[in-house]
């Protein structure tokens, strides 16, 4: 999928990968080149040439983009900092004040697609800051630059054609088809890939419009984690309560046992919600044994996981949704 965004700025590049850049740039050839080549195979699929021209309209070789896909720091967060960033008091309190705003569509979205409302906010919270950090770069120039700058072309190329499959649907305007250095879109960050499986056009307008329109945005991130496997009716987990004696070993997501299992080993949820006991279920010690554990319920757990595959972002998406919808 998303993007997705990194919590620390990027350092500027070092000198040995800048001259790998360079040349990586050099064995793909001049990027004007590069962009007919793209069009030429853009024209067999089916986009138009004015389509194609609009697209590429000053498009250039983005350094920057360059810099920020070549020098990602990993930071090693602790689960607990990590939860202090994300799920922050001030997330919480403004996901809670745009909930309230769009609480009647939200509800009508999840009642149709079986996907709590606190699952769209927690994901729309964590991808774009409810909205207001969609990212400025031009989606088609970010896709080719990446693609032709080489380090992960194949995957690049793909997704630059998908992106023109999406301007050729009318969707949105090659202008404003703004997103992530790394082509994630609108509101809460699909690929192209993915906007093409599974965005909506939940408004009737006759555009999947998920930099804008709510009605898609919402409908969007609902119909991906319902056709990615989310189980209506089912949580994405809850907060648990695991004894001293517990065997760490067991945790993880490879150890999944009915919630009967876990509480025959002295592990409780300490949620009110009413969750079957035959529910498979795995426990999760982000922390370790010193720290916060979970029980996170499958299908629906791994639905977000499709989404994005750190358990950190899985269950952050969880606790701000369960926050702000509380």
């Amino acid at each position: 999928m998303v993007t997705r965004r990194t919590l620390l700025a990027a350092a500027p590049l070092a000198a040995t990968a800048l001259a790998s850049v360079t040349q990586a740039r050099a064995d793909a050839g001049s990027f004007p080149a590069f962009i007919a080549g793209v069009r030429r195979d853009a024209a067999k699929l089916g986009i138009s040439e004015p389509v194609l021209d609009r697209a590429f309209a000053g498009v250039h070789a983005n350094q920057r983009v360059i810099d920020l896909d070549r020098n990602q720091p990993e930071f090693k967060l602790t689960w607990a900092q990590y939860r202090a960033r994300i799920v922050s008091d001030a997330r919480v309190a403004k996901g809670r004040s745009v909930y309230a705003l769009h609480r009647e569509l939200l509800e009508k979205v999840a009642a149709q697609y079986g996907v709590p409302a606190g699952i769209i906010v927690g994901i729309w919270g964590l991808e774009s800051d409810y909205g207001a950090e969609t990212g400025g770069f031009n989606v088609i120039e970010a896709l080719a630059t990446l693609s032709w700058e080489g380090r992960r072309a194949a995957f690049f190329r793909s997704e630059l054609m998908d992106a023109l499959r999406i301007l050729q649907s009318g969707d949105i305007a090659a202008a404003q088809m703004t997103g992530s250095y790394a082509g994630a879109m609108g509101q809460t960050q699909f690929m192209p890939d993915s906007f093409l499986k599974y965005a909506v056009d939940y408004s009737g307008t006759g555009r999947r419009d998920i930099w804008g329109d709510f009605g898609c945005v919402f409908a969007s991130t609902a119909n991906y984690l319902a056709r990615e496997g989310w189980q209506r009716g089912l949580p994405w987990g809850e907060k648990a309560f695991v004894p001293a004696n517990f065997d760490p070993s067991l945790s993880g997501r490879d150890h999944r046992r009915p919630i009967s299992a876990w509480q025959s080993l002295g592990v409780a949820p300490m949620g009110k919600r009413p969750v079957p006991l035959d529910t498979s279920a795995a426990v999760l010690l982000p922390d370790g044994v010193t720290g916060e554990a979970f029980l996170a319920y499958y299908p629906s757990f791994l639905a977000i996981r499709r989404y994005n595959p750190s358990d950190f972002y899985c269950i952050s998406v969880g606790l701000l949704g369960d926050l702000v919808t509380s």
